[in-house]
């Protein structure tokens, strides 16, 4: 048994063909909406190499077209297991662009279902948030800061834990105003801004917006940082954030993994 699958994903952004193609064909690019880091061998035959926890996969490229189609996809597991991703870019007019994406794979196994869905979950909010770069940050590039909670028993205090924590109340939807403080700054500066002398980031108040939300996710845009939460398959609370404000990743990475362990085990 097993599930083969294809998705389609379409959005016009006030973008220009070629702020589309930096944002999805480069590892800056990629950086800035994707998720950890990312390194891209450009042309035909070239590579997508993407390091996010102890997850690195590597992307054979499979069509490099400039401005237009880009698209790359693992090789095949022992299992038949792959996934395979396709960018089609159709510029519009006033410097909008069509950008078109298609996610397709196959999952091996009986038990197929629960990866699908968190896959899918995980899929909308990463399409969602590459329209937002694109909307809000295009030609910009982003530090990208991953950090993992400690495992989550009952998600649904967790996620009723994390709202709370940013000041989000029910129900929570795009569009939903959000306020935070205790968390680090996207600047991340070190120092003894705080006065603790520790170089950590120090910690404001921030205002921020929903901009996405399902039932494994939360994403939210500040005016210098995307701020993203997703439920670890199996796993624990993620937080995988793209700061555009300038930042120091391994800091702001134990600073956030500090606060969600914090946060997440507040009552």
């Amino acid at each position: 048994m097993g599930h083969q699958f294809e998705g389609h994903q379409e959005a016009r952004v006030d973008a220009t063909a070629e702020e589309v193609w930096e944002a999805i064909a480069t590892g800056p690019g990629i950086d800035s909406w994707f998720m950890g880091r990312n390194e891209v061998e450009g042309g035909q035959g070239g590579a997508v190499r993407t390091a996010f926890g102890g997850y690195a996969p590597e992307h054979r490229i499979t069509e490099w077209r400039p401005g237009e189609r880009f698209a790359y996809r693992s090789d095949d597991a022992p299992d038949g297991r792959f996934i395979a991703y396709e960018f089609m870019i159709a510029g519009r007019d006033r410097g909008s662009t069509v950008v078109r994406i298609v996610t397709s794979g196959f999952l091996p196994g009986d038990d197929w279902e629960d990866e699908y869905d968190a896959m899918l979950k995980g899929g909308e909010l990463f399409f969602h948030t590459l329209v937002e770069y694109l909307s809000h940050f295009a030609g910009r590039h982003a530090t990208p800061v991953t950090a993992f909670g400690p495992p989550v028993a009952d998600w649904d205090h967790a996620w009723a834990t994390l709202r709370r924590a940013f000041g989000l109340a029910e129900p929570v939807d795009v569009g939903s105003a959000a306020r935070f403080a205790g968390v680090p700054t996207s600047a991340g500066r070190t120092g003894d801004d705080d006065g603790d002398g520790d170089g950590e980031p120090e910690t404001t108040l921030v205002d921020g917006v929903v901009y996405f939300t399902n039932a494994h996710t939360l994403g939210i845009r500040t005016d210098d940082a995307l701020y993203r939460f997703m439920k670890g398959f199996h796993g624990p609370m993620i937080a995988s954030h793209h700061i555009f404000a300038g930042t120091d990743r391994e800091p702001a990475e134990r600073a956030w993994t500090d606060w969600l362990a914090r946060a997440l085990t507040t009552r």
